[in-house]
């Protein structure tokens, strides 16, 4: 029956604002939908397209083309004439945002992470569509200082799947890759701790915390305990309510540790935030 429906979630209602920029638009749409060719699109702001099924060609002024499957990514960067949409009349679907501001006009002028490349392309596509999900909470504009939060972890978002789409092919690099993937998913439903990921990519744990560090700005522990969070988030935003069960499978020694990180990260207790989105 999916097969033939169009689907449209509205992830932000309001537009998420401060000073570090903006977040217009964001959700998952399925639908037959394409910019055509011949009437190419300019868009005056950001936006990022994960596909999450079917086939979308792209092709913009530049002369850049490409047919992306699930896992490609459409970056457009504002003032750029672009088209995109289903390559064959089927339907497909995509997880977007639309954004602007300070914040992301650095990336965009960043040597290191450019959000210039047109289309990039990564595994594990549903865990960066829960991750996006998480983030773009319906009701995180609400108090002033989460607006804030909101933009960083999005901007935070954009650089790890630079990073990802960077590292992807170099051989020399693949540890970073694995490792990333290692620490945002349980393997076979148990958790690695990053001292067990540094031994699978065949790393001494010292190094292995160094060169993590150097790479994604972040140690391997604090990576893992936010991309839990960004997965508690989404799976309560799911309607996951045993907060207990939630922890387990999250890999924590127990609810109470897992009711202080939730708090250190998100600003409030997992409790609140689950009346939050039951709208109580």
């Amino acid at each position: 029956m999916q097969s033939n429906q169009h689907i449209i979630e509205n992830w932000v209602k309001t537009p998420i604002s401060c000073t570090l920029g903006s977040i217009w638009l964001s959700g998952y749409l399925r639908t037959k939908s394409q910019i055509p060719s011949n009437k190419m699109r300019i868009l005056g702001k950001y936006a990022i397209v994960l596909i999450t099924s079917g086939e979308v060609f792209y092709s913009d002024e530049n002369d850049n083309h490409a047919n992306l499957r699930e896992g490609g990514i459409i970056m457009v960067t504002p003032g750029l004439a672009h088209a995109y949409g289903s390559a064959d009349g089927q339907f497909w679907s995509q997880s977007y945002v639309v954004f602007d501001g300070p914040q992301f006009d650095l990336l965009q002028q960043s040597n290191s992470i450019c959000l210039k490349q047109p289309f990039w392309e990564v595994e594990s596509v549903h865990m960066w569509k829960n991750r996006l999900k998480a983030i773009m909470h319906p009701n995180i504009h609400q108090h002033p200082g989460r607006a804030i939060q909101t933009i960083g972890r999005f901007a935070q978002f954009l650089i790890d799947l630079a990073i990802w789409n960077e590292i992807k092919s170099p051989a020399e690099d693949n540890w970073l890759n694995k490792s990333m993937r290692l620490l945002s998913e349980p393997l076979s439903s148990v958790w690695l701790s990053p001292q067990e990921v540094a031994q699978e990519v065949g790393l001494n744990y010292e190094n292995f915390r160094k060169l993590f560090n150097q790479h994604t700005g972040s140690s391997p522990g604090k990576f893992q305990r936010n991309r839990k969070i960004d997965q508690a988030c989404a799976m309560i935003y799911r309607g996951h309510s045993n907060l207990k069960e939630l922890s387990e499978e999250l890999g924590f020694c127990d609810a109470y540790h897992f009711s202080k990180v939730f708090r250190q990260i998100k600003g409030i207790p997992p409790s609140d935030y689950r009346r939050s989105v039951r709208g109580n």
